[in-house]
């Protein structure tokens, strides 16, 4: 029997490093129920979850990543204000901040499908329908992972995704830019492309995107994609 239900958490705003170690133990207790299950006749359901926060302003460079990407060195890094990680994920480097909105997935996929490439899909269709909802017009680009825009003849990304999976047990997930302080973006060459910008969805609409209501249209087509019945818990 396959479990179809998503708990979603709202953890608010957090420092990265708080964030990852929530996701990490959600992680490593389903990645240990899963070894259990190998042992009993009678198998213990895993859950799945998807976290939604706001990070203070932070670069995470992923396990593929250039460094050279990062146009920033320690001391402007600390007078900036901005946090620096190096992380276990896919994908080079990108920023995380306020008026973004990060959804962390923590999916047995077992439950779903055992398909990275449907399951990175699966997350572009997600936030793709949830842009339309504001009539932006969302799309892939072939060898480019992320959402994009056209927006002033310019193709622009307007969503980042990275993900860890281990024995189809998914973290980390995509980050959105809604109200979204682009300039933090001019202190990296982001996900190591330098031809195309980045653009948010307050910069498109020219006015701010209410975040509640954005998280609430991304559950909904969180539900439709992924054919599953998502709850909030606290």
């Amino acid at each position: 029997m396959k479990n179809k239900k998503i708990i979603v958490k709202d953890i608010g705003r957090t420092s990265f490093s708080d964030a990852w170690k929530f996701q990490e133990d959600i992680f490593q207790k389903i990645i240990d129920q899963k070894v259990q299950n190998r042992t009993l006749e009678k198998k213990i359901e895993t859950n799945n979850y998807l976290i939604f926060t706001e990070h203070n302003p932070v670069y995470t460079i992923g396990k593929s990543g250039e460094m050279s990407n990062l146009l920033l060195n320690e001391n402007q890094l600390k007078e900036k204000e901005i946090e620096f990680f190096k992380i276990n994920r896919g994908g080079d480097i990108t920023f995380h901040g306020p008026g973004q909105i990060m959804g962390y997935p923590i999916i047995d996929l077992d439950n779903f499908f055992t398909d990275i490439n449907l399951y990175l899909r699966s997350l572009e269709n997600t936030i793709i329908d949830t842009l339309s909802f504001y009539d932006i017009l969302g799309f892939t680009i072939k060898g480019e992972t992320g959402v994009w825009v056209k927006n002033q003849n310019e193709f622009k990304k307007i969503c980042a995704f990275g993900i860890r999976a281990s024995r189809w047990v998914t973290m980390h997930g995509f980050s959105l830019n809604g109200n979204s302080d682009l300039t933090y973006f001019n202190n990296i060459i982001p996900c190591g492309i330098k031809d195309k910008g980045i653009t948010s969805i307050k910069d498109i609409l020219n006015q701010e995107v209410d975040l509640e209501e954005l998280k609430e249209k991304i559950i909904e087509n969180f539900e439709k994609n992924f054919e599953a019945n998502l709850v909030y818990e606290n």
